[in-house]
C-alpha cells in the first residue's frame, strides 16, 4: 500500500481504490461476472486500455483485493477472483450506485439495478455477498435458484 499520509480511513481507502478505474474493474467483476482479462478489456463499456487494466489488476492483487489462478480450460488465461477484502467493497459500490442514481442522469438499466438492490434491503445485500463468497472463494454450496445475482441479471442484464 502507498505511504499513509494522515491515518484517515477515507484517505487510506482512496489511496487504494480511489482512481478512475479500480472500482470500474471491481464493478465489472461483481455485476458483470467478468473473470478474465479479455472479458474486462473487451466487454467494458468504458473502454479501459490494456496497460491501465494490467496496472489496476496488479495493484488490486498486490493489495489483496483480487487473486488470479490458472484457468484449467486454457493454459494462457487466468481466472480473476475477489478476495474477502474485495467482496467487502460491495456495499461501497452499492452506495456509489445509489448516490449516482439519486443525483445523476444514469442509464435506466443501472437505475433499475440500484432500485432492485435498495428494495431488497440488508437481506438482499447479505445474500449477494454470500453468493460472491461462494463463487469467488468456494465457500458454501451451489447457488439456489432465484439467487440474488440471478434476480439482478433479470432486472439489468450485464453489458457485453
Amino acid at each position: 500500500m502507498t505511504a499513509n499520509r494522515s491515518g484517515c480511513p477515507i484517505n487510506m481507502s482512496l489511496e487504494l481504490i480511489g482512481d478512475r478505474w479500480s472500482l470500474i474493474v471491481l464493478r465489472d467483476i461483481i455485476f458483470g461476472d467478468k473473470r478474465h482479462f479479455t472479458d474486462l478489456l473487451r466487454r467494458s463499456e468504458e473502454k479501459i486500455t490494456p496497460k491501465i487494466l494490467t496496472d489496476r489488476l496488479e495493484r488490486l492483487e498486490r493489495e489483496g483485493i483480487l487473486t488470479r489462478s490458472p484457468d484449467p480450460t486454457h493454459k494462457q488465461r487466468s481466472i480473476i477472483s475477489l478476495t474477502a477484502k474485495g467482496i467487502d467493497l460491495l456495499p461501497v459500490l452499492i452506495a456509489l450506485s445509489n448516490w449516482g442514481t439519486a443525483h445523476l442522469d444514469v442509464a435506466p438499466r443501472f437505475a433499475e439495478r440500484a432500485r432492485a438492490i435498495e428494495a431488497g434491503g440488508d437481506g438482499f445485500l447479505r445474500a449477494l455477498m454470500a453468493e460472491l463468497r461462494r463463487e469467488h472463494l468456494g465457500e458454501g454450496g451451489d447457488a439456489p435458484e432465484g439467487s440474488a445475482r440471478t434476480r439482478l441479471r433479470q432486472v439489468a442484464p450485464p453489458a457485453g
